[in-house]
């Protein structure tokens, strides 16, 4: 009896050990899946914040190119009387600008490095003398970021320096663009996961979390230095071949995160983002526990059968000498074996069921930790909103994340053969908030006949959310109806109609002109330049973008604007 309750003993210790095995592996294996999917959302909005920066710095770069040859900037550059006038008329040329881009101070410099005009915050010699000035004086374009001592002190700045060329092709002037680094970041703040834009001295410049600017990260010793001297320590690990960074910065910086990096090139700086990793440890962790439990289940159900077995085997050695006095229990014992039998089964589909359970478990661990953040924020509405959604929204997120990523992605690679439907469908799907946000009506549906041309998918998907977003823009603030109507014609080459019911084109000579804009002055919604970008985009696929406003049989309300592209044929690939 004794050896017989040692070795029952014996089989649940191994039965356990083999539990703890099994759970750690699953645990191991949720926790590579779960990392490999907080990896990469981390680098989809790593991507996102650097191609932000860079495509919002690009429009000051275009500002410098296109201004650097004005005619009131050159006038500075000629001798004779008026030197007084020419000035004023530059600087109000300058100060315009400025207004209407929100830069935070233009100058245009002599070769020398002699200030000519300027416009904006005043700027000192740290801006004038920058390596960006040297780099223009050479006949290139010159970048870089440094500090401005202004009238509200210190600010974070990004230089753009376009050289003015003389008749006889030497730089005789510079243009001189300045970008307020804390205008950039409006609206960034805070936005998850912590996202920071390091120097090439390890510090940081520009960051969506306040305590990292400034900050010093130490490469040599895993230190790092804050803005107001104080020092703490990076503990580094390797998690499935991930970094793992431990660091304790206060409640909006996760204690254990992922640790991504993107080098940014064209903005001399690295972007880093440190993504939490708690997520994907309580995941993967319930995961583990629900398979535990699950297999102790099991387990039990094993034990109990097994002990009945060998109960119905006691007794069956008994009834061999009583089976006719016994029959009736025979019976029933037989009945419990049909019983045992049966939970067995179940047991046996206990697994299948641990498997259909893993899908939901891991909507609901991601969406569950919003709810919770939402809850301790006090925001109840919003929390409940995340728990209605847990299921219903998991495939949609995939699907407007793959569109963001194709959308910011800077493409380069040539023109080819592009679905037309497709991109229009992935242009409504980007700017969807957007327009419920408005109160915009889209009516778009995607032809049957799939309509092929020769573009580049990115940059033609890009003029699309330039006239959807111009459109709803337009309807802004007005009552009544605001539909945006979207539609395709087919002939030697293919027309793409997008009109609005809004208050139409006040001067359609003018639409495509670069800065030209009836949004106000200063305003953050742009610098008048998304149509003149789409106009050179649509020309680079050989086709032409026109802007009308509505005839009488459209209705006579709202604008029209009509991109025109060339059929893709075989023989355009040769």
């Amino acid at each position: 009896m004794r050896q017989s309750i040692l070795i029952r003993l014996g089989l649940w210790g191994a039965f356990l050990a083999l539990v703890l095995a099994v759970s750690f592996g699953v645990y191991r294996y949720g926790l590579a899946q779960a990392m490999e999917q907080l990896k990469a959302r981390g680098q989809a909005d790593l991507a996102l914040a650097g191609d932000r920066f860079a495509t919002r710095l690009q429009r000051y770069q275009e500002l410098a190119v296109m201004m650097a040859d004005h005619p009131s900037l050159e006038a500075l550059t000629g001798a004779g009387a008026g030197e007084a006038l020419r000035r004023e008329a530059a600087e109000d040329f300058l100060r315009s600008a400025a207004d209407k881009t929100g830069a935070l101070a233009l100058a245009y410099v002599s070769r020398e490095g002699v200030l000519l005009a300027q416009a904006g915050e005043t700027l000192g010699a740290e801006a004038l003398e920058g390596p960006w000035r040297a780099r223009a004086a050479q006949g290139a374009l010159g970048t870089g970021h440094g500090i401005v001592q202004g009238q509200a002190g210190a600010r974070r700045a990004y230089f753009y320096a376009a050289p003015d060329f003389g008749r006889d092709g030497r730089v005789r002037a510079m243009l001189l663009v300045v970008v307020d680094i804390d205008e950039l970041e409006y609206g960034w703040r805070s936005s998850s996961p912590a996202v920071f834009f390091t120097n090439v001295d390890g510090r940081v410049f520009m960051a969506n979390r306040s305590e990292l600017v400034f900050a010093e990260v130490r490469a040599e010793d895993a230190g790092l230095v804050l803005q107001d001297g104080a020092e703490g320590r990076i503990v580094q690990s390797l998690q499935g071949g991930e970094e793992i960074w431990e660091l304790a910065l206060g409640p909006y910086i996760p204690r254990r995160a992922l640790h991504l990096t993107k080098e940014m090139p064209v903005m001399a700086m690295r972007a880093e983002a440190l993504v939490d990793v708690a997520p994907a440890e309580r995941l993967a962790g319930l995961q583990a526990l629900v398979v535990a439990a699950v297999l102790v289940a099991f387990g039990a159900i094993l034990f109990l059968v097994t002990e009945r077995r060998r109960t119905l085997l006691s007794a069956n050695r008994q009834l061999e000498a009583r089976v006719e006095a016994r029959t009736g229990e025979l019976r029933r014992a037989q009945a419990d074996l049909v019983q045992a039998g049966k939970l067995s089964a179940l047991g046996q589909m206990s697994a299948g069921i641990s498997h259909e359970l893993n899908q939901p478990l891991m909507a609901i661990g991601q969406f569950a930790e919003n709810g919770v953040r939402f809850l301790a924020q006090g925001k109840r509405d919003v929390a409940e909103d995340n728990l209605k959604r847990i299921s219903a929204l998991s495939a949609r997120a995939a699907r407007i994340i793959k569109n963001l990523r194709a959308f910011a992605r800077n493409e380069s690679e040539p023109m080819g053969r592009i679905e037309l439907g497709n991109v229009i469908t992935s242009a409504v799907d980007l700017t969807e908030t957007r327009l419920a946000e408005a109160g915009v009506t889209m009516d778009w549906t995607a032809p049957k006949t799939p309509y092929y041309v020769k573009a580049g998918e990115v940059r033609l998907g890009q003029v699309f959310v330039n006239l959807i977003t111009n459109a709803a823009d337009a309807m802004q603030g007005q009552a009544g109806e605001k539909t945006i109507r979207i539609r395709c014609h087919a002939g030697e080459r293919l027309m793409v109609d997008v009109r609005d019911t809004g208050p139409g084109i006040t001067d359609p000579e003018k639409i495509f002109e670069p800065f030209y804009s009836t949004k106000a002055v200063g305003s953050a919604e742009g610098m008048g330049l998304g149509l003149s970008i789409s106009y050179g985009l649509i020309e680079s696929f050989g086709g032409k973008i026109t802007g009308r406003n509505a005839s009488m049989t459209e209705g006579a309300r709202g604008a029209v604007f009509t991109v025109e592209l060339e059929r893709w044929r075989e023989e355009s690939s040769v």
